[in-house]
């Protein structure tokens, strides 16, 4: 009996550890199992992330178009992190909304639809789509404009987490945050699932965290080679409003028999508010112009150019410098703002005589050395700048004043460029510098006076930029009439 006994034992221990072995090796394969289903999963989820950085630097090398890159980073993010659909917002240049740039279809709405839209029968689905699709999000406000003043993204993935409004219109849960690179908000992008579809997985963190980082690195990127195609665009577009603006300037002085004349124009930046011109008024008279726009670029060379238009129309045959002047700020007022003016000095020569009328608008008195007595004479008669008033004043104070020219007289009209030039410790050029240098070579051809001038200016403020345009003209009487 003990021997029957201890068989049985024997055979009971035995079918408990076949058992024990065939569960073990049971459950080492279905571990086994799962890990190699766990491998593959991981190696599928590897090749959505290789495929999405992938095709983020693929967009750079072919330099696509952004709404392309918008498009690839939603679509490839849906595509890692298993989504029904997705959302990117960017930033609007005010700083202060975002701007749907990209919702996939599938993309339950992540704001809250007017009632309007959603009372009907599903017959509304192009208007919704039109109004999500336009629909701007203060930065702070509901669901994606909280994500742009958070730090780090979120999982929203129970109905609790969510407001009735966006679950009743399909969202059943989300993960979302902001796009940042070098602490500057790009903007905000959300990934979805529907109601019907499991919640998403705090495992995803992570994930969804590097797809964040990369997207907004691609994003910081496209925006500096954007930025960079439109600056070279538009030094294009100035480059070539500068060989305009060159073919408005004289391109030489007219042939006037007994006088040297030349006229030099030196801007600031690529296009300039300063204005020369030599008008023929009729055979007998010639008039030289000289004028500056208040302001720099693109505003100023505009109103230049509205400017010379009234200058050429108005003194066609018109003797009297202050009539013209009249005139052009009769015709300029009306259309310049009221923080712009032009002054503006207009000389009429009769080039047989010697004899010569100035009328100055606010301008810089010209000055003339006299030859006879070696001094230089500042002509300043009274007068207000062009566009200020419009004309009951300027008419009054803008008069004709007579001088003349006798042989060796030199007649210089500049702008303040010239004179408020500044050198490195912000001292000016200045009137008696300018003076002096007349004296100093009395004898010079009236364009290498110019040359001397704009010499003398560059080596007085050395390395310093030049601040302001720089208009100079110079007329010679080299004979006796």
């Amino acid at each position: 009996m003990k021997l029957e006994l201890i068989e049985s034992i024997v055979i009971a221990l035995m079918l408990v550890a076949v058992i024990t072995l065939g569960a073990v090796v049971f459950g080492s394969r279905r571990r086994v199992g799962q890990l190699k289903r766990s491998s593959a999963e991981i190696t599928q989820e590897e090749q959505r992330v290789f495929d999405f950085l992938h095709g983020l630097g693929a967009a750079f090398s072919e330099g696509v178009p952004a709404g392309e890159l918008h498009r690839l980073i939603v679509e490839g993010a849906v595509h890692i992190l298993k989504a029904t659909g997705g959302a990117l917002y960017l930033t609007d240049r005010t700083g202060e909304n975002l701007l749907p740039s990209f919702l996939s279809k599938g993309c339950p709405p992540l704001v809250i639809l007017p009632t309007n839209l959603t009372a009907g029968d599903g017959s509304a689905a192009g208007a919704i789509e039109s109004f999500l699709r336009l629909h701007a999000v203060p930065i702070g406000g509901g669901i994606v404009g909280e994500a742009a003043n958070s730090l780090d993204p979120r999982f929203l993935r129970r109905k609790s987490d969510l407001p009735e409004e966006l679950t009743a219109q399909g969202l059943g849960s989300l993960v979302i945050g902001p796009l940042r690179y070098r602490q500057k908000l790009l903007g905000v992008l959300a990934l979805c699932r529907g109601t019907q579809q499991d919640p998403f997985s705090n495992t995803k963190l992570e994930l969804f965290r590097a797809i964040l980082e990369q997207s907004a690195f691609a994003l910081f990127n496209q925006a500096i080679h954007l930025a960079a195609g439109e600056k070279h665009a538009l030094d294009r577009d100035l480059e070539i409003a500068r060989e305009i603006q060159k073919i408005l300037l004289p391109s030489g002085a007219p042939a006037l028999p007994g006088y040297e004349l030349c006229g030099l124009n030196l801007p600031a930046r690529t296009l300039s508010g300063d204005y020369f011109d030599f008008l023929p008024v009729d055979e007998d008279h010639l008039g030289i112009a000289i004028a500056d726009v208040s302001g720099k670029g693109v505003p100023a060379s505009l109103i230049m150019a509205m400017c010379r238009s009234a200058m050429r129309s108005q003194s066609r045959g018109e003797c009297s410098p202050a009539a013209v002047l009249r005139s052009v700020n009769t015709l300029l007022y009306p259309d310049m703002k009221e923080d712009m003016f032009i002054s503006m000095a207009y000389v009429v020569l009769n080039r047989h005589t010697g004899a010569a009328l100035l009328a100055r608008a606010g301008h810089d008195a010209p000055l003339i050395f006299r030859a006879a007595t070696s001094e230089v004479e500042c002509l300043n008669p009274k007068g207000m700048a062009v566009g200020i008033d419009s004309g009951g004043v300027f008419d009054r104070f803008c008069a004709d004043f007579p001088f003349r020219f006798d042989q060796g007289d030199l007649l210089l009209l500049y702008t303040d460029g010239l004179t408020e030039a500044l050198d490195a410790q912000g001292h000016e050029f200045g009137i008696q510098r300018l003076v002096a240098e007349l004296r100093q070579h009395p004898a010079e051809a009236a364009g290498v006076t110019l040359d001397r001038l704009s010499r003398s200016v560059r080596s007085f403020v050395g390395g310093q930029p030049q601040h302001d345009d720089i208009t100079l003209i110079a007329l010679r009487k080299t004979s006796a009439a």
